[in-house]
């Protein structure tokens, strides 16, 4: 599972980055929790989501593939909107499981 601790690292810093960047630029604005889910469901996953009142809403969940193997790991779907400061939403969709991270928008260049 080292792997996946390198991956689960990525993940986290992939979500702080994009979250700062889909902050207000405008500190004085707070935003308001208008939606929080959160089912842990053990070792096996998670689901949560949330929604503020910024305009900023994420869902993922995750499941664990193939326990108790070597090819044991974690997949994780998701997906997070945000409004820029041009007034423009961009929504980022990822999986992310043991073929790496694999973001999907329309903002994102395109192979």
């Amino acid at each position: 599972m080292q792997s996946f601790n390198v991956f689960a690292f990525a993940l986290c810093a992939f979500v702080l980055v994009s979250s700062s960047l889909a902050a207000p630029l405008d500190d004085s604005h707070q935003a308001t929790i208008l939606r929080y889910d959160n089912d842990n469901i053990g070792t096996d996953g998670y689901n949560f989501g949330y929604e503020t009142s910024d305009g900023i809403t994420r869902q993922e969940q995750a499941e664990l593939k193939n326990a108790g193997t070597e090819q044991e790991a974690l997949s994780v779907r998701g997906s997070v909107s945000w409004v820029a400061p041009d007034g423009q939403t961009y929504t980022l969709h990822y999986i992310a499981d043991e073929n790496g991270f694999q973001p999907q928008g329309d903002h994102l260049p395109h192979n």
